[in-house]
């Protein structure tokens, strides 16, 4: 005998409005009914595995909320439902996706792999296909999956909410890879939120669509083993590291196909053997982490745990490492935890309140960027960040962090004006929760990654920022060198005849140059918003040009400090970086361009072969100033030391003036070879020399017993070693 209808008008109207909190009480089996709301469809019925007839479901609600009983049907029994005549799983038939450890790690805040539960994951459960979905929204009343799989209606899979955690999770049975999908909320006071993309999405629609897309976790055969055993040695500071910072969409493109991005294929076809040819130790790329608006150059992210599909698939980019590793290059990606943007696709207002940022403005806004900033007093906001950095290096074998943008997140005041911000519990500037955060993120990387690094881009005087967090410090292990960076360039782009009143700007940086784990970094900063590029900035005619960059690139691989290059300049483009362009390969047609790129595969190679370059690039051992005082002729020599007391010398004239007979003292008797001459003719120089060999006299000179008498050649570096 059929039961009465057994739900009241409410909870009737909350199921076909989609706005019933806790649908799996009401949808599926309970007892001998079996409840379903299939929206529009005109008749349901419940199907036994051998997909015989069970029930007839009977409409209790034209919008299509079905109910029968099923008594037939013994209990824990499997069954589908024929929907139309379509023959469905039953998405409410199914138990809790995450278990009871996952609730308690994500209610705590301590959660390292939340991406293994959270998100899109293809799987079979009680022999059924389908998709586990799950998103952290505690203060949403409602949150459904939407799709092509149920025409993006948020009723069809309203999703359980685990309140110990906040988290709402389904699984839907017939979900593929290559599905869009979003979740629709209802926010606290059952307003309708805008759709919104998966946070822990790992795979996104090519913008400007702003669609997940499943995809599941990476799982590749990785062919990088020996270069993960050997990855901490050459991370070490006693190692040679030489960046070479590539924009993926502006290295190169393909103009017979319309200017076209190169894939991540492609891109390990041409980019990994281009940067193996010219000796850079790694790759840095601008962030990869899916983002929305190609000017942004991916520094304001939306899907932290997606590669941009602009080259790829997840699946294809783990290729790209894969293949930078195998070819002996290290893979550091940029990665910003310090703000997002306020796209409503994204994690603004995720829930209706500032769940991932700050409600005051005053502590949750950049102004400079428009973009919101993460609330790092909040536990899960900062399990969610941490999670992330660890998931690049587990499922990416990424080898290192650079993090943008640290400056704007140890300061509560940073950019703000008085009263634009709120002091700390102390009274301070400082962002207690950031810094916080920052030791945890790096503790945890260099505990359970060995050989994976954190760079932070801190341009202040902040104090060990590189020094162990048990230390006092923050736990990085390299800092940019903003300061060096600003005054040499600084330097470089004065007119020849000017430098003498600025020899200050060479020199300054080595009073603090062991204070950290340096990288001397010439960024993408330094080549865009009107500043030109790296050549443009040289003064003098164009062989004058050349030679300044020429003789600058030789006095920044010489200088202590590990160093990093935005591309384009080792051939020494001409015009400023434009993100929407390739660049301008043709130059290389030209022999100075040629010389450029040379010079720089040489420098490379020096630096690989020669320890006194690098072995102690963070300690004052592995440096003495021979003579930094000649502002007269702007000439600087010094010293470079190997651990086993091996020596480089290095003598920079920045004049176009050849000195004759100019004489430096030098540690030890014998011949020295002149190991690199930025002024060498294959360089594009004008080949004065020494005639690669010169021997030390009895004459002492600044300081020392033997010197050297050296022709400097014209706006150059000189690096010589013993013989």
């Amino acid at each position: 005998m059929a039961l009465p209808h057994t739900l009241d008008g409410p909870t009737v109207r909350a199921l076909v409005e989609g706005r019933h909190g806790d649908p799996f009480a009401v949808l599926g089996r309970h007892g001998r009914l079996i409840r379903t709301f299939q929206p529009g469809a005109k008749a349901v019925r419940v199907l036994d595995m051998a997909n015989k007839v069970v029930a007839e479901l009977t409409r209790i609600d034209d919008a299509g909320l079905f109910e029968g009983d099923v008594d037939t049907l013994p209990e824990g029994s499997r069954y589908r439902l024929a929907v139309d005549g379509r023959v469905i799983e039953d998405a409410y038939r199914f138990g809790n996706v995450l278990g009871e450890m996952d609730v308690y790690l994500l209610a705590e805040g301590r959660h390292r792999r939340l991406y293994e539960k959270l998100g899109a994951h293809p799987r079979t459960i009680d022999g059924v296909d389908g998709v586990t979905f799950a998103v952290w929204a505690p203060n949403a009343t409602r949150c459904s999956v939407v799709g092509e799989f149920n025409r993006w209606d948020g009723r069809a899979h309203v999703m359980r909410k685990r309140i110990e955690c906040g988290v709402f999770e389904i699984f839907v049975p017939g979900v593929k890879k290559g599905h869009h999908y979003k979740y629709e909320l209802l926010g606290p006071h059952g307003e309708l939120l805008p759709l919104k993309a998966d946070p822990v999405g790992f795979r996104a629609e090519h913008p400007p669509q702003t669609a997940s897309v499943v995809s599941g976790l990476v799982e590749r055969a990785w062919g990088d083993q020996a270069w993960m055993a050997e990855r901490q040695r050459r991370h070490d500071r006693h190692s040679p590291i030489s960046i070479y910072e590539v924009h993926l969409g502006s290295w190169m493109r393909v103009p017979e196909e319309g200017g076209r991005y190169l894939s991540y294929l492609e891109l390990a076809e041409r980019l990994v053997p281009y940067v193996q040819q010219m000796g850079f130790t790694h790759i840095e790329l601008l962030p990869i982490s899916e983002y929305p608006f190609d000017g942004s150059w991916g520094y304001q992210p939306v899907g932290l745990f997606a590669p941009t599909i602009r080259h790829g698939t997840p699946d294809e980019f783990a290729a790209f490492v894969d293949a930078c590793h195998q070819a002996g290059i290290g893979v550091i990606i940029d990665w910003v935890p310090g703000h997002f943007p306020s796209d409503s696709h994204g994690l603004a207002h995720f829930d209706g309140t500032a769940l991932y940022e700050h409600a005051d403005p005053r502590q949750g806004f950049h102004k400079d960027w428009n973009t919101l900033i993460y609330n790092y007093s909040r536990t899960e906001v900062c399990n969610f960040l941490i999670a992330n950095a660890l998931y690049w290096l587990d499922r990416f074998h990424i080898d290192g962090l650079r993090v943008d943008a640290v400056a704007s997140m140890l300061y509560l005041d940073y950019s703000r004006e008085h009263g634009e911000w709120i002091p700390n519990e102390f009274g301070g500037n400082e962002n207690l929760g950031a810094i916080a955060f920052m030791r945890q993120l790096n503790e945890l990387v260099y505990g359970e990654y060995p050989g994976a690094v954190t760079i932070a881009e801190e341009s202040t005087a902040w104090p060990a920022v590189s020094k162990p967090t048990y230390l006092g410090g923050l736990g990085f292990g390299y800092k940019w060198n903003m300061g060096w960076m600003h005054d040499t360039l600084s330097y470089a782009g004065r007119e020849p005849v000017f430098r003498r009143f600025h020899q200050n700007d060479l020199t300054f940086g080595m009073l603090y140059a062991f204070s950290e784990n340096f990288i001397l970094p010439l960024s993408h900063d330094e080549v865009v918003h009107g500043k030109g590029s790296l050549l443009g900035r040289m003064k003098g005619d164009r062989w004058q040009r050349f030679a300044n960059l020429r003789a600058y690139f030789g006095f920044m691989w010489t200088h202590p400090g590990k160093k990093l290059l935005f591309m384009g300049g080792e051939f020494g483009q001409e015009r400023e970086w434009n993100h929407d362009q390739s660049l301008d390969w043709h130059l290389l047609d030209d022999a100075m361009h040629r010389g450029m790129q040379h010079l720089m595969g040489e420098l490379n190679a020096m630096l690989r072969t020669t320890a006194a370059l690098y072995e102690i690039d963070s300690e004052w051992t592995g440096f003495e100033w021979i003579d930094a005082s000649d502002s007269e002729q702007s000439v600087i020599t010094y010293l470079r030391k190997a651990k086993d007391g091996g020596i480089a010398v290095v003598a920079c004239n920045f004049t176009p003036v050849v000195r004759h007979g100019y004489r430096i003292g030098v540690p030890l008797a014998g011949a020295y070879a002149e190991r690199l001459n930025t002024d060498h003719a294959s360089f594009g120089g004008s080949g004065v020399s020494n005639g690669g060999l010169v021997h030390s006299e009895d004459v002492p000179w600044h300081g020392r017993q033997q010197s050297l008498r050296l022709t400097l050649p014209p706006l150059a570096t000189l690096v010589l070693v013993p013989a």
